[in-house]
């Protein structure tokens, strides 16, 4: 999307945001608005959605992340994924907030809120293990993070999620309580299950993201990449963003209409814990030493979760009816606005962090060879 530069008092260059993404959050609402919509003035529409599955993925909805995700992907600079795999001060944080603080942050939410309804409470839980691998590239993005930290942590996310999900499941909702004197859930998870939401919803775009580059620097070289081409398949991201929430809500516009009030039960620990893990791995990360562009996508890729294998996991395990596929619905659907306003937070955060200048939500400075969805 287009950018105009600026100055600021002291000299720095700025970039104010786009008409398009300034407002995200407005077309955000509108997306939220029109698949309520689409689902109630065409009641069969969510049916015919949740038909559209082949072995087990949602067509629609994979057709929307692929398109959201393949832009941002695209533009990583792969030439520099070195400097990132070099950066203890990154890697170790975010294995640890990732897969040790995480988890059980949305345990103790999920208990201390639904104590008195398991099936939500164990949905929250499962939500709480899959961690982010798809839409944190674009929250990252717009925060003017680092584009090619994120493309390692995802990365690394995934690894472990392909050796981690099912033994952290089976330790928090089995072990654990028992320890602890409380109900007890079983959660049978396949591996492959877990492998097929990796390699469709990372590795697909991942792969053509990197292919894209890699070609198109060949034949015209960077400068014609990044100037002519990123320009072009940028705004697929943003299109991608908002057909997956229009695609969401008119598939569980009839759950979220008829149980406000579950609704709004689920969406209590999902809020705290957005914020919790936002706030405190932003913290860290400044903390750490990292710079203003690490410490973001440090906070991003805690903060968000893998909602599209949450939901796969919770249908299979305990249908698509059940309160923990309920659970899992609601997880994208509080994670995209939060989301949305932590990263108008993180810009607003900038000028805490050494050498970077202020910035607004309208007005930020973006790192060099860094360009907003």
């Amino acid at each position: 999307m287009s950018k105009t530069p600026s100055t600021t008092a002291a000299g720095r260059p700025k970039i104010r945001l786009s008409f398009l993404d300034r407002f995200l959050a407005v077309w955000i609402l509108a997306a939220m608005a029109a698949g309520l919509g689409l689902g109630g003035l065409v009641p069969e529409l969510g049916e015919v959605l949740a038909g559209m599955t082949v072995t087990g993925v949602s067509l629609p909805i994979a057709l929307g992340l692929l398109t959201m995700m393949y832009p941002v992907l695209a533009k990583v600079r792969y030439d520099r994924l070195e400097t990132v795999t070099r950066d203890r001060r990154l890697l170790i944080p975010s294995l640890v907030v990732n897969w040790a603080v995480g988890p059980a942050l949305m345990f103790a939410l999920a208990w201390i809120f639904l104590p008195d309804l398991p099936e939500y409470r164990t949905g929250l839980i499962v939500v709480g293990l899959a961690r982010c691998i798809a839409m944190v590239v674009i929250w990252n993005d717009l925060a003017g993070g680092d584009r090619e930290a994120a493309a390692v942590l995802v990365a690394v996310n995934s690894v472990f999620q392909l050796a981690a999900f099912g033994v952290l499941g089976w330790f928090y909702l089995s072990v654990l309580p028992g320890w602890l004197g409380l109900a007890r859930t079983g959660l049978d998870v396949p591996v492959w299950d877990i492998a097929r939401s990796v390699l469709i919803f990372l590795g697909i775009p991942l792969a053509a993201g990197f292919a894209t580059r890699r070609l198109g620097e060949r034949a015209k070289g960077r400068a014609w990449y990044e100037k002519r081409l990123l320009p072009l398949i940028g705004p697929f991201a943003l299109w991608g963003l908002l057909f997956t929430v229009v695609v969401l809500f008119a598939l569980q516009g009839d759950a979220i209409t008829a149980k406000p009030w579950d609704v709004a039960r689920i969406a209590l620990p999902l809020l705290a814990y957005f914020a919790l893990m936002w706030a405190g791995t932003l913290a860290l990360g400044r903390a750490a030493g990292l710079e203003y562009p690490r410490a973001t996508t440090l906070a991003f890729t805690a903060a968000g979760n893998n909602f599209e294998l949450a939901i796969a996991v919770t249908v299979a395990t305990f249908g698509a009816t059940s309160g923990q596929a309920l659970a899992g619905v609601v997880g994208p659907l509080i994670e995209v606005p939060v989301l949305i306003g932590l990263v108008h937070a993180a810009l607003a955060a900038r000028r805490f962090f050494p050498g970077s200048p202020a910035a607004s939500p309208d007005q930020a400075a973006v790192p060099e060879g860094s360009a907003h969805v």
